[in-house]
């Protein structure tokens, strides 16, 4: 009985050991095929890095070739969209499919979709990550193309990676000199112009709308606060290459303070509108019904997330310079510059995370930066946090186009509905000309320099779209809605930037705008300017411009600045000790650097020309000042053995902050000075 179980067992130890060879056999193969996957994916990732760097590297060989031949019909904006239509053509086209095996499953027990789904294959489980909506109809188009899926970022690259560089180095690279004269057009224009914009827009796009749903070009929802979105979304204006062009040519100043100082804050404006669009929840059956309750809800959004992020940027900032000032951070320029570029780009990060706009937050880091945080860096770190975000700026801000060229054929759930767009296009010129006509006639009551005509045409034209109306656009294409309103944006900027950025230069001449106009160089003066009789020369004449044309609402701020603000974060400045009461000397001692007195020595011996802080009509004569209503009295200003008078510390102050020249100007004799008004 015993020989016969013998061989079975044999045999079954045999058929045992077979299986599990042959399942080690099947394991390893599995390995094998999942290491190669993993060394395709890493292969594909490369390359889609190496196409990009390609297309930068391209976009540089022919910018140096245009301004050599001084091209100036294309600017480098739209050759790194070409470049990049011509790359997503051929990953479309000419580059086959890599992988066929997506199944959908289904899930109907489930009212949700997760983030995060494990599916159990053959006792294996594997992680899956949810990639958004696909629509029925769509499911057999699934994108099959492992390339053109490694080319299409997550749109919290564009966010957190490229963007916050170039608003950054907006605020840091700020002229203050032209913005704080023009600063209260400017802030007109980027709030109350946004803002009438985005209404104008979205009340018109939801007309459009309308109109398609009765023609039946509508296949699915779309709201009224979609409409909103999409006018906040388009409101945002880039005329980098309208800026390029003006910087080039020296076009008029003031109208390029204009036009960059309304593109700079108009951003943070569109952003932040957008935000409070979303949050715009109705209570009630009809969600998207208008109800007061949940406008000013959305309006207390707007401020709040506004000031917030405003406060957390310009407290960044302050951070900043106080740790450069209290440190020896400027014996090791290596180490300055990093915490410098560490802080500022955290910025952004810690407003998000906080809730608020990064963009807001990283702007006004940026203006705080270059105001306090500079005047504490070593001259090395100076030169090198100035490059360093100028180089970070051209290389995102062309990414970002490129990679706008290659999305229109790589994106996978574009919607071109004709009318929509066309309804767009007009909605865009009608909100952009009531955003600039109305405002500026508003503003030219207010304004001695008048915005004239051909400047309020030159605005308008120059309305173009750009990278942070396409961040805005992609950061959610979830729906139906939000896929049409991100294909609509991508082909506005395409014409605006080709067609608008292309007759910058004949549009220029067409409108009689000045170029090659020297930076520091004034407007000419006209009847209602003040009139010096003896005395003052052209310098003197531009440099009371820039204090008196000052908007009023730099100048409230500015002597607490001067006196206060700038001794404690900064090397500069009139020593504390003079400032603050007598009772506050400890405080005042240890605040105050050593460096702020060598400064002010300085600036006691340096020599300069009177500037009036009042719009009284003044006489100066001798050691007499006589103003319109009859007093009179010593005038602030000292005056030297030769007949030199020089002006108070914080005047001068004011004078080298908004840039004006820092040499001397000699004046005798009698000055008669008529009353400014300022401007808006």
């Amino acid at each position: 009985m015993a020989r016969p179980l013998l061989p079975l067992l044999l045999l079954a130890a045999g058929g045992l050991w077979a299986a599990e060879r042959s399942g080690s056999s099947s394991s390893a193969m599995e390995e094998l095929a999942t290491e190669k996957e993993a060394e395709e994916s890493h292969r594909q990732d490369s390359v889609s890095l190496l196409t990009f760097i390609l297309l930068l590297t391209l976009t540089i060989l022919t910018i140096w070739l245009f301004k050599h031949r001084r091209v100036r019909f294309l600017h480098e904006t739209g050759l790194a969209m070409i470049y990049g239509l011509i790359v997503g053509v051929i990953l479309r086209y000419g580059t086959p499919s890599t992988s066929g095996h997506d199944k959908p499953f289904s899930c109907s027990q489930e009212d949700r979709p997760f983030t995060t789904l494990l599916v159990n294959v053959s006792g294996k489980f594997f992680e899956y990550t949810l990639k958004g909506e696909i629509s029925p109809g769509k499911i057999h188009n699934v994108e099959q193309n492992d390339m053109l899926r490694k080319v299409t970022f997550d749109p919290e690259v564009f966010f957190n990676i490229l963007l916050p560089p170039i608003i950054f180095h907006a605020g840091y690279s700020l002229k203050k000199r032209h913005f704080f004269r023009n600063l209260g057009s400017i802030l007109a224009y980027a709030f109350l112009g946004t803002a009438v914009s985005c209404f104008i827009i979205g009340n018109l796009m939801y007309g459009v709308v309308k109109l398609m749903k009765l023609v039946g070009q509508l296949s699915d929802k779309f709201y009224y606060t979609d409409c909103l979105l999409f006018g906040a979304i388009i409101s945002a204006t880039d005329p980098v290459t309208v800026l390029a062009i003006f910087n080039e040519l020296h076009a008029d100043v003031d109208l390029y303070a204009l036009l960059f100082g309304e593109s700079v804050l108009n951003d943070a404006v569109a952003i932040v509108l957008s935000s409070s669009i979303v949050a715009y929840q109705p209570t009630g059956e009809n969600t998207h019904a208008f109800d007061a309750a949940a406008f000013f809800k959305s309006v207390g959004v707007f401020l709040g997330i506004f000031s917030g992020s405003f406060m957390m940027g310009a407290v960044t900032g302050v951070v900043t310079a106080l740790v450069t000032k209290f440190t020896k951070l400027h014996c090791f320029p290596l180490l300055e510059t990093a915490l410098f570029f560490l802080m500022s780009w955290s910025t952004f990060l810690l407003a998000e995370a906080c809730g608020f706009t990064g963009v807001v937050a990283v702007l006004f880091c940026g203006i705080t930066q270059a105001h306090y945080t500079y005047n504490n860096l070593s001259v090395e770190s100076r030169s090198r946090t100035k490059q360093l975000f100028e180089v970070l700026h051209f290389l995102a801000e062309n990414f970002i186009f490129s990679y706008m060229g290659l999305a229109l054929f790589t994106f996978q759930k574009h919607i071109f509905s004709p009318v929509f767009i066309i309804g767009a296009f007009i909605a865009i010129f009608l909100g952009r000309a009531a955003h600039i006509y109305p405002l500026s006639f508003l503003l030219n009551l207010g304004r001695r320099h008048k915005i004239s005509w051909n400047f309020q045409h030159m605005m308008m034209f120059s309305g173009l779209r750009g990278a942070m109306a396409f961040a805005l656009a992609i950061r959610d294409t979830a729906t139906y809605s939000h896929q049409m309103m991100f294909s609509t944006t991508l082909l506005i900027v395409f014409f605006t930037v080709w067609i608008v950025g292309g007759g910058t230069t004949p549009m220029l001449s067409w409108l009689n705008i000045r170029v090659g106009v020297d930076p520091d160089q004034d407007p000419p003066p006209t009847n209602d300017s003040f009139q010096v009789l003896q005395g003052d020369g052209p310098d003197s004449e531009r440099r009371n411009r820039t204090k008196q044309e000052s908007a009023w609402l730099f100048r409230l701020w500015y002597s607490f600045d001067h006196n206060y603000l700038k001794p404690i974060l900064t090397h500069s400045g009139p020593p504390l000790t003079t400032t603050l009461p007598s009772w506050c000397g400890l405080i005042a001692r240890c605040l105050t650097s050593p460096q702020v007195y060598d400064n002010q020595e300085q600036l006691r011996e340096e020599d300069s020309d009177f500037i009036l802080n009042d719009g009284d009509l003044t006489v100066t004569y001798g050691d007499t000042t006589i103003t319109a209503n009859g007093s009179s009295g010593p005038h602030t200003a000292t005056t030297s053995l030769d007949g030199r008078r020089t002006k108070s510390s914080s005047e001068e102050a004011l004078e080298r902050d908004l840039g004006a020249a820092d040499h001397e100007v000699t004046s005798r004799g009698t000055r008669l000075v008529f009353p400014l008004e300022d401007n808006a």
